[in-house]
């Protein structure tokens, strides 16, 4: 088994664990957009919400109002804290896929110098071959001219 071979397994784990990775950065950049939305519609809600429509008049109705508006300030904080931890998540496992990504580029570039490295050799042992091969031509030449009087003439 050859150094490249031997590395072929290695190199299809880390590209299962490159890919796992990418899906997992996928999640993590659905979760961030649904965590962005979520949060779009809150501040959307909070804003049409703290405009006037009417002059209320009525005490209750106005600590109400301004009890709900504090409820739904707060759930504008609280998902703004859970879009800032979404894309935290997905930063670190963008920093994992890139990780991944050099990681499996680095065996590929091996496998390649050792496939390289392989193919030279291969050629030279050839070449090598076929330089062998004339090389017992040229004496079986050399030994039958030798036989047949040594000028190389035909009688």
């Amino acid at each position: 088994m050859t150094r490249s071979q031997r590395l072929d397994p290695l190199l299809r784990v880390k590209q299962q664990q490159q890919d796992e990775v990418a899906r997992e950065v996928a999640q993590r950049d659905r979760a961030l957009a649904e965590q962005e939305q979520r949060l779009d519609a809150l501040r959307r809600y909070a804003a049409e919400y703290a405009s006037p429509s009417a002059n209320i008049t009525n005490p209750a109705l106005l600590a109400n109002r301004l009890a709900f508006r504090e409820r739904l300030d707060a759930a504008v904080n609280q998902q703004s804290r859970a879009v800032e931890d979404s894309r935290q998540h997905r930063d670190v496992e963008r920093a994992r896929l890139l990780l991944a990504s050099r990681e499996t580029h680095v065996l590929e570039k091996l496998s390649a110098s050792y496939r390289s490295e392989e193919s030279r050799a291969s050629e030279q042992r050839v070449q090598r071959e076929l330089d062998d091969i004339g090389a017992r031509r040229a004496r079986v030449a050399q030994t039958a001219r030798s036989a047949d009087g040594g000028d190389g003439t035909a009688s």
